[in-house]
């Protein structure tokens, strides 16, 4: 099966709701941040190895715990996963941490910043007009 058949891509996407519900609702571990989302799921195409990508709302400390959790809770991760996925092999997942989402919402509001200080657009064709003809 290669990297980005059609198979593939059913099956990442398939491991990504799993993984998100499991996450979402199977772990009790306090130490996993209430806003933690499955940004994306990369499956190998021999269905051995699975790198999910882990989005975490919240200071430094809150991603390193949260990483800690479910590196912690993998063995029941990927039983739930065996239970509620029909594959062939279970992926053994590794958890890495991606921080697009927050870069985004900080970029975001830089730009809102930046943009707060400019006056609008709109109101200068208006003087202009106004001074052509006094």
């Amino acid at each position: 099966m290669r990297k980005n058949s059609i198979k593939n891509t059913r099956i990442n996407g398939e491991v990504l709701r799993e993984l998100s519900n499991i996450i979402r609702g199977g772990i009790k571990d306090p130490r996993i941040a209430p806003m933690t989302s499955v940004v994306t799921v990369e499956v190998a195409p021999d269905l051995k190895t699975c790198k999910a990508y882990i989005s975490v709302l919240g200071d430094e400390e809150a991603q390193k715990s949260t990483l800690a959790g479910l590196r912690s809770a993998e063995g029941y991760i990927r039983r739930e996963l065996a239970r509620n996925i029909n594959l062939r092999n279970t992926p053994e997942i590794t958890f890495i941490l991606d921080q697009s989402i927050e870069y985004g919402v900080r970029m975001s509001k830089m730009i809102d910043d930046v943009t707060k200080n400019i006056p609008d657009r709109a109101e200068e064709p208006e003087d202009k007009a106004e001074e052509d003809q006094e």
